[in-house]
């Protein structure tokens, strides 16, 4: 049986200890969405796979009149995590459609710097949340999420900073009198 990330993103989660689908997507919601975000409508359809491949397992516990299963890993769980974080990551890519809009922004040059600001917004909101996460990721029981969380933080430090850098580059450029419009010329 072949998994899909969402797959892994289960057993790594349930790795940490039993949980519902909708804790699933609570945990998920509020730490793997900045870099791996995962929906309902994937984590409900994983869970039954996981479980029918012998990998989770799941107990009923109804809850304030609602229907509730609490999955956890089996043993061959346990195991297929194992291997799977023991391969090189495959996928390390981002889509980004403020960068695409800017990439394409000749066609209006205005438009850039609204994708950029718009982005710059993003990684602002990012950061302080991420910030807020940062003590708990720092007092919890690995080191691991604390790592993600600040790499998150750097991550988007950098991308204020870029976002500013270049929204003055390209205002001054648009304000400059009787100039044709190009994008700043950077190194990389």
């Amino acid at each position: 049986m072949e998994l899909k990330s969402t797959a892994y993103v289960i057993l790594g989660l349930l790795h940490l200890h039993p949980m519902s689908g909708y804790e699933i997507k609570s945990f998920v919601d509020r730490t793997t969405r900045f870099f791996w975000a995962a929906s309902y409508g994937q984590i409900y359809p994983e869970l039954r796979r996981l479980a029918e491949a012998g990998l989770i397992e799941g107990t009923s516990k109804p809850s304030g009149g609602r229907r509730r299963v609490e999955y956890r890993l089996t043993a061959a769980g346990r195991k297929e995590l194992r291997s799977w974080l023991q391969v090189a990551p495959e996928v390390n890519e981002s889509r980004d459609e403020a960068l695409l809009k800017l990439f394409l922004a000749d066609a209006e040059p205005e438009a850039g710097i609204e994708a950029l600001e718009a982005k710059r917004r993003f990684h602002a909101e990012k950061l302080e949340q991420l910030r807020e996460i940062e003590p708990v990721a720092k007092a919890g029981p690995n080191r691991f999420p604390y790592l993600v969380a600040s790499y998150g933080i750097a991550h988007s430090e950098w991308a204020i900073a870029w976002c500013d850098e270049v929204l003055a580059e390209l205002r001054a450029e648009l304000s400059a009198p009787q100039t044709k419009t190009k994008a700043p010329r950077r190194s990389a």
